[in-house]
Order: C-alpha cells, then structure tokens, then sequence
C-alpha cells in the first residue's frame, strides 16, 4: 500500500514539475513538496 501511494505521489510531482513551474524558483518548490509528500508517505 504505502509502495502505491508512494508510486501516484511521484506521478503527481513529475506532472505538477512539467506543467506547473515557469521559475526556477517554482521548480525549487516543487521539487522540495514532493519529497516532503513522498516522506510523509514513507511513515
């Protein structure tokens, strides 16, 4: 379950990086709230 979560919590950074981000300071933030999301998940 958590490996699942883990897997749509990845997909949905890599679309929010590609369609979200015109900065590279957006880009920073994405990056920084996908891995805060994917530890989360790892608890």
């Amino acid at each position: 379950m958590k490996r699942t979560i883990a897997l749509v919590l990845v997909a949905l950074f890599t679309a929010s990086l590609l369609g979200g981000c015109n900065t590279i300071r957006g880009a920073g933030q994405d990056i920084e709230e996908g891995g805060e999301a994917i530890q989360e998940s790892s608890y």
